[in-house]
């Protein structure tokens, strides 16, 4: 099983900033590149935090409480006083759905990408994510028959009919036991692209469904 890397959806032209880049500096580049938040670099090129729109509207908001008043503007701070941190940055080699999961718990569009001595090498949004639910029909059929039901369930590529439309795959045919049909039905549910699974798939042998599908059925590498 195979998931598209991070590395393959990333954006390795990256708009960043140092800590000593003024406030101003930070919403020209903002605006001029049509972004929402950039990386924030130290002397190495290792990401110390990242600096969002919403990060200069409330630094903003905060040194200029009464939209009337003559308090001193937010071009005077730097990216370092703006700037969320610890920032929160994926690898290149872990699997975009990982990257996915950890951008939804952390309430965050955009993450930076990182080598092993977590120097920036890109950055991968949430429209990057998106990407894999355009995956074409045919190519998610490809992979259901190739990497799931051949490689990786040693059946036959015709062992189950396979259909796709707007990366629904339904499944049918008949297989030798429920818990056959339970591992691939959540083999298949981990492709990427596939938005959901309807089986028809039968089984002559009515045995116990696994308990857990984690510990039969060998889980996807990060590998593409």
């Amino acid at each position: 099983m195979k998931h598209i890397k991070v590395g393959d959806l990333m954006t390795d032209e990256v708009v960043s900033v140092v800590s000593l880049t003024s406030f101003k500096e930070v919403a020209k580049l903002l605006a001029q590149h049509d972004i929402s938040g950039l990386p924030v670099l130290d002397e190495e090129d290792r990401v110390v935090g990242v600096v969002s729109e919403s990060d200069l509207l409330s630094r903003q908001a905060a040194r200029n409480p009464d939209a009337g008043g003559t308090a001193p503007s937010g071009a005077e701070s730097t990216a370092a006083e703006i700037m969320s941190t610890p920032a929160v940055t994926v690898h290149a080699e872990e699997s975009a759905p990982e990257a996915a999961r950890l951008m939804t718990r952390s309430g965050v569009e955009r993450l930076p990408v990182v080598d092993d001595e977590d120097r920036l090498v890109g950055i991968v949004t949430r429209r990057d994510l998106l990407r894999l639910f355009l995956r074409p029909d045919a190519e998610i059929r490809g992979r259901v028959i190739q990497d799931v039901l051949v490689r990786t369930m040693g059946l036959g590529p015709d062992a189950v009919t396979v259909h796709v439309v707007d990366g629904v795959v339904t499944l049918e045919g008949r297989l030798e036991s429920r818990g056959q049909i339970a591992i691939l039905a959540y083999l298949v549910e981990q492709l990427d692209g596939v938005v959901a699974v309807v089986s028809h798939v039968t089984a002559p042998v009515e045995g116990p469904v696994p308990t857990s599908l984690r510990e039969v059925a060998p889980g996807p590498s990060a590998e593409r």
